[in-house]
């Protein structure tokens, strides 16, 4: 990945429709060396969550052009390679495995419930640590060093305990988990299996997650 790391750097630094359309041939390998990766993790993560398996590597990745119709940045690109892989391939729910490379230091893998636009989604699991706070805190313990990160409220939203004892993860709107990876690491030959290793660590907050979020079903488009 060393060569994408290179090719998203200068993106950053050029990031304009000419600069991008000159140099096609350099896009069209840092996108086919992601794609070999994520489909390397895919079938490493499967072996512990079989869920994962049976979509096209090549569908769970994003595109790198921007929607900029509501973004003060009107950058046209996000100079960085991404991708859920997830039961329900890259879409956010049920919850995957995300990764994200982007060179400086900011490429990170995560797990997790990322996506706090979805009411729905968020007052579910919010029951669910409600109704069994004791297994969520069991949850979190367990993914120490790792610590549990999300939007929250300022205070426990109307229709829950503001006493309860997990009333700080109430306030929350997501719950996530963010590694950050060196550069180094990302071009390193083994990336694909250290990274497993890292999403095997957050299964159990997918898993407490995705119980939480049986049934939901995501807004129509």
């Amino acid at each position: 990945m060393g060569a994408a790391l290179a090719y998203l750097a200068e993106l950053e630094a050029h990031n304009d429709r000419a600069w991008f359309a000159e140099t096609k041939a350099e896009r069209a390998g840092a996108l086919a060396a992601f794609d070999v990766l994520v489909a390397d993790v895919q079938q490493r993560v499967g072996a512990f969550d079989p869920a994962v398996l049976g979509h096209d590597p090549k569908k769970l990745t994003f595109k790198l052009t921007r929607d900029t119709r509501f973004s003060n940045d009107k950058s046209p690109y996000n100079p960085s390679l991404r991708a859920h892989v997830g039961p329900a391939g890259k879409l956010p729910v049920p919850v995957g495995y995300y990764l994200m490379v982007r060179p400086g230091g900011r490429s990170f893998l995560g797990g997790g419930l990322f996506a706090a636009m979805f009411k729905d989604a968020t007052d579910r699991v919010r029951r669910a640590i409600a109704a069994d706070g004791d297994a969520w805190e069991r949850v979190v313990e367990g993914l120490a060093p790792l610590q549990v990160e999300g939007e929250a409220l300022k205070r426990v939203p109307q229709g829950f305990d503001a006493a309860h004892p997990q009333a700080g993860w109430l306030k929350f709107k997501s719950w996530y988990l963010e590694l950050p990876v060196p550069d180094e690491d990302v071009a390193a030959p083994g990336f694909a299996e250290a990274a497993a290793r890292e999403f095997e660590r957050m299964k159990p907050l997918n898993d407490f997650l995705n119980r939480a979020l049986e049934g939901f079903e995501m807004p129509a488009r």
